[in-house]
């Protein structure tokens, strides 16, 4: 054996151990990948659905305040549910060029007004219309999307509502709404790996037990300081609605809506708070929902899955119950 030929068989054996290891990494995420695919043909996991969310329904938007829009057309199962969007990138049926008379209202928010997890007969917002329309002629257009924070739907009404001459604007306002607008993942091919999905889903459970489970309290609370960015963008986001308001002429309200993990003892009482107190200071009448769920002593019989802390049906029910006086009483319209 030649001197030449001894020094290239360390290379050589780092060369096929590189190939083996890449190889067998490839052929896991394959097996694994068909495996989860057939698994989750009889499961279902948030982090999946919500992945499949926004490959199927959702698309970029122009405008960057707004981030993203609703597929125009399309439709999708999600969570078990048959989800259609309908021609304007609404989670509604088709919508009139004229009201011809009726009252009409738009709905802003986010997953929980666009009803994840249930269907749309079974949406706070679809309850809400049959409630009032029994009272007076009354159609009720759902603009909530998934992922929104207050900027951005009230970005998209100013876009794209104001051109269905709304008599009223109902704005329901969750925790989380002062984050900041999401930004588009430079790796958007990941969401269609399942197995991508679903085990950065089991790792971030885990991390969660490891975690204080004061960890999404903190998280929420820190987003509420006084002179917190996410807070700033939300006032100012209000004071757009309040003048689009009195510029075009309808009524704006809000609904705070609670946040589904502990509800007898409410964690996020000084959060609302502070957001009541912000609306009424720029004129906005304000609802707050959740002394209406407190008590509920077992929150998970509201969650769409064990997973999955969004309203199931029966907490749509409780939320359009308790807000119908409110959306239907004197000066709402």
């Amino acid at each position: 054996m030649t001197l030449e030929t001894r020094d290239t068989m360390p290379t050589a054996r780092v060369r096929d151990i590189l190939v083996l290891i890449a190889i067998s990494l490839v052929a896991f995420v394959v097996i694994g990948e068909v495996t989860l695919r057939i698994y989750l043909e009889y499961r279902t996991f948030y982090d999946v659905e919500m992945s499949r969310y926004a490959r199927l329904l959702k698309i970029d938007a122009e405008n960057p305040r707004v981030g993203h829009l609703h597929r125009p057309n399309s439709e999708a199962e999600l969570m078990d549910v048959e989800v259609r969007i309908n021609s304007d990138g609404f989670r509604d049926d088709e919508i009139r060029s004229n009201s011809n008379g009726t009252h009409r209202i738009i709905f802003l928010g986010d997953s929980l007004t666009f009803g994840w997890g249930v269907e749309q007969n079974e949406t706070f917002a679809h309850l809400l219309e049959r409630r009032l329309d029994a009272q007076s002629p009354t159609e009720v257009i759902n603009f909530g999307t998934g992922n929104y924070n207050t900027e951005q739907e009230v970005e998209l009404l100013l876009e794209k509502g104001l051109d269905y001459q709304p008599d009223q604007v109902v704005l329901f306002y969750f925790i989380n709404d002062a984050e900041p607008v999401p930004q588009k993942s430079r790796f958007p091919w990941l969401g269609d790996l399942r197995i991508a999905t679903f085990y950065w889903s089991r790792i971030k459970a885990l991390a969660a037990r490891w975690s204080d489970s004061a960890g999404y309290r903190d998280y929420y609370s820190a987003l509420y300081r006084d002179g917190s960015e996410g807070l700033g963008r939300v006032r100012v986001a209000l004071e757009k609605l309040r003048d689009a308001s009195m510029d075009h002429g309808f009524e704006i309200q809000v609904v705070l809506l609670p946040e589904l993990h502990e509800l007898v003892d409410y964690p996020f009482r000084d959060e609302h708070a502070k957001i009541s107190r912000m609306l009424s200071e720029i004129d906005i009448p304000t609802l707050d929902l959740a002394p209406a769920f407190a008590d509920v002593t077992n929150p998970q019989e509201l969650w769409v899955a064990p997973d999955d802390a969004h309203p199931n049906a029966k907490a749509h029910t409780r939320i359009a119950d308790s807000s119908f006086n409110f959306i239907h009483g004197p000066g709402a319209r």
